[in-house]
């Protein structure tokens, strides 16, 4: 029987390792991990499934932005090899979606396969809402909660802050048109 609990910061080396043996080495080249560095993640959100006190599948929340709008970024998900499709990150996901609402967050965003993600509601995001770097295709969302949402503009971190290089200064001083005589 699989047991879903918050994660606690002792799972914290068992989930890592869970992740490195589910993505891979390098995971954390993924645009997505550019959304999290040094932003904590929503620990209210983050769980694990566990068997006899050992982590065999887990999911994390951070926070992110859209227009002004507090909203969620899930991942990663993801579940022990040899168990995989016995339901385990469906349960898990649907578990801590509840809670995402009980909390009072009204969308969340995740990078991911359609095919999967649409059991628990997501779907494409408009056209116009866009997370840089990432396939358009790929970028779903889940409306927890009515109310207003923007259509268009770019998700940002939670400090507010865009994924992409701020642009260089230009240069101070004279410009050529200015130094010619």
């Amino acid at each position: 029987m699989y047991e879903i609990r918050p994660e606690q910061p002792e799972d914290a080396p068992l989930v890592e390792a869970l992740y490195d043996r589910v993505f891979g080495p390098g995971r954390e080249r993924k645009v997505s991990y550019r959304y999290r560095e040094g932003i904590p993640p929503v620990r209210e959100l983050c769980a694990v499934s566990v068997v006899e006190g050992t982590p065999v599948a887990a999911v994390r929340f951070w926070p992110v932005r859209l227009d002004g709008i507090p909203a969620l970024l899930l991942g990663p998900l993801a579940v022990e090899p040899e168990l995989q499709g016995r339901g385990i990150g469906r349960m898990l996901v649907a578990d801590r979606l509840v809670h995402a609402r009980a909390l009072g967050f009204r969308l969340v965003f995740l990078v991911g396969d359609p095919a999967y993600y649409a059991r628990f509601g997501f779907r494409p995001v408009p056209e116009g809402i866009v997370m840089p770097g990432e396939d358009p295709k790929r970028l779903q969302w889940r409306i927890l909660r009515p109310g207003p949402l923007p259509r268009h503009g770019e998700i940002l971190r939670a400090d507010g802050t865009s994924i992409l290089p701020a642009p260089a200064p230009r240069a101070a001083g004279r410009t050529a048109d200015a130094a010619a005589p």
